[in-house]
């Protein structure tokens, strides 16, 4: 057995504990998701101006966990709804710091017949702010806002968020309500999953380099965005145990086993900011129909070999 097999078969070994009870995270996320169910969508669509021929684009925006209202793009084939078909639609959002471009950045997906809801993240880059009430302090960056309070925390704001856009791209026009994907890297990839356990809607997921897993192993190892956790709790290091608490309910390793779509997932060994020991971690636990990718020299990136393996996963699954 050479190197590269024995890193796989530690890969595939790698299965720490949960930190949260199962019963415990499915009674909070049943009750929250309920709770917010009832709130409105109150869905605004308004037509936007593209020099792409092929494609038909809508700015759309929702009301989502507060009173914060999520930008989003929904494009099409420039004839689809023509004759009264409904397509499959492509969930997207970015890595953490980005947005969601211009329209044209989702052309693959328009070329192989699908419409996209390509959603901002609140707060980042794009064109959607964050009314989430800031209570105390934050470390550089979005992500330890709320910290210490779960349900008023910036993860919670993004899960309902992702939520949200999903029971949204269910009620788009020319959409196929039993065909919705959710794909992203990195933090996209993170959210994809987040969805996958939180969306009864999500036909397939397709998670690249994805974050949200094993974050406490994360926040002590990660050179990206989770070190703005660590360098909160360096600074508060009495609030180390409710910090990691909060984290135990958006962590993907807790939530795998509510995820009941297929799944294919990339991981590089090289990346040091989603770890192949932290993607594993997760991927190990879900019990659904999955796949992972291995990329043993890639770091944090997604090649264009693994894109067309992305396609094919979906078209597979979405028609």
């Amino acid at each position: 057995m050479n190197t590269i097999e024995l890193r796989k078969q530690e890969l595939e070994n790698c299965r720490p504990e949960p930190t949260l009870e199962q019963g415990k995270v499915n009674e909070f996320w049943d009750g929250i998701l309920a709770e917010y169910a009832r709130k409105p969508l109150e869905i605004i669509s308004v037509p936007e101006v593209t020099p792409y021929p092929g494609m038909r684009v809508d700015k759309v925006s929702f009301q989502s966990f507060d009173e914060t209202r999520v930008n989003a793009w929904h494009i099409q084939p420039a004839q689809a709804g023509n004759g009264g078909e409904q397509l499959p639609c492509i969930i997207t959002f970015p890595g953490y710091s980005g947005d969601r471009g211009y329209p044209e950045r989702y052309a693959s997906w328009i070329l192989l017949g699908y419409s996209v809801l390509a959603v901002d993240v609140r707060g980042q880059l794009g064109e959607t702010g964050n009314l989430l009430p800031m209570e105390s302090g934050v470390a550089k960056g979005w992500i330890t806002q709320g910290l210490l309070e779960k349900e008023r925390s910036y993860y919670m704001a993004v899960a309902m968020d992702t939520v949200r856009a999903v029971d949204t791209a269910a009620q788009l026009p020319g959409v196929d309500p039993s065909r919705i994907a959710i794909t992203g890297g990195s933090q996209g990839g993170g959210i994809a999953l987040l969805a996958g356990a939180l969306s009864s809607r999500i036909a397939a997921v397709a998670a690249d380099i994805p974050n949200l897993c094993r974050l406490d192993f994360g926040v002590l190892n990660s050179t990206s965005s989770l070190t703005e956790i660590g360098a909160y709790v360096r600074r508060y290091p009495e609030h180390l145990e409710r910090v990691l608490d909060t984290l135990a309910y958006f962590d993907i390793v807790n939530l795998a086993p509510r995820i009941t779509a297929p799944v294919l997932i990339s991981v590089g060994w090289k990346d040091t900011v989603c770890m192949p020991e932290s993607v594993y971690a997760a991927y190990n636990r879900i019990e659904s129909e999955k796949q992972i990718l291995d990329y043993p020299f890639s770091g944090h990136e997604v090649s264009e070999y693994h894109n067309r393996q992305k396609v094919l996963f979906l078209q597979k699954h979405l028609g």
